[in-house]
């Protein structure tokens, strides 16, 4: 199914192929095509995947004709790729073919700073497409994001957010309106190893931390 959704088919070409049916390389010729989770693509189509990409031709399930392409790739995986090739599920030639211009993006528990301004645009979003009037986060809800280790990253956030605003029975969302699990996470604390430091210093970190 896969290889059909990427290169099309050709009418007949299995069960339910009423219609010729050009793939999504074929409609993104010209352009730009993206690959979410690329570490999740078996063996047998990551092949298939590498051919397209070295000779910029594909070739519709149930056809012995190529055709040619010019297609943009970007692909995206939450996997260590490198990890895969060392372990042998991902193949090699593949990576490399891929590996032109690498973007690495911080799980969201390694950028913490992000993390509010992030959940008051999700916030919002979720507020205006639930129709809801909520202007924003608590004192004690904003808080109590940033401890929180977010295993899901950014859709753990969003689905947070849209949570809370669900639940929120003011204009604004409390504690008591995030999921259980980010209540209970317990506040960061700040090494204490290393030099003593002046107390000027850590009043200063202390208060733009609270700001």
């Amino acid at each position: 199914m896969l290889e059909s959704e990427l290169f099309g088919h050709a009418r007949g070409a299995f069960t339910g192929a009423a219609q010729d049916r050009p793939g999504l390389f074929e409609a993104a010729n010209g352009g730009t095509l993206l690959l979410d989770e690329i570490g999740e693509v078996s063996p047998g189509m990551q092949v298939k995947l590498l051919r397209a990409l070295q000779e910029r031709e594909i070739r519709r399930v149930g056809e012995n004709r190529s055709r040619p392409i010019d297609v943009r790739v970007v692909t995206a995986t939450n996997r260590d790729l490198a990890h895969g090739v060392a372990g042998g599920t991902f193949r090699r030639d593949l990576y490399y073919r891929l590996k032109v211009i690498e973007l690495h993006v911080p799980a969201l528990r390694e950028r913490r700073d992000d993390i509010l301004p992030l959940a008051r645009v999700l916030l919002a979003d979720a507020s205006l497409r639930m129709k809801r009037k909520i202007s924003g986060l608590t004192p004690g809800a904003a808080d109590q994001l940033l401890p929180y280790e977010w295993p899901g990253n950014l859709c753990e956030l969003e689905n947070a957010m849209e949570r809370a605003v669900a639940l929120a029975g003011g204009s604004r969302v409390e504690l008591q309106d995030l999921p259980e699990e980010i209540r209970r996470a317990l506040p960061r604390h700040v090494s204490t190893g290393g030099p003593v430091r002046p107390l000027d210093e850590v009043e200063k970190e202390y208060i733009l931390a609270a700001l």
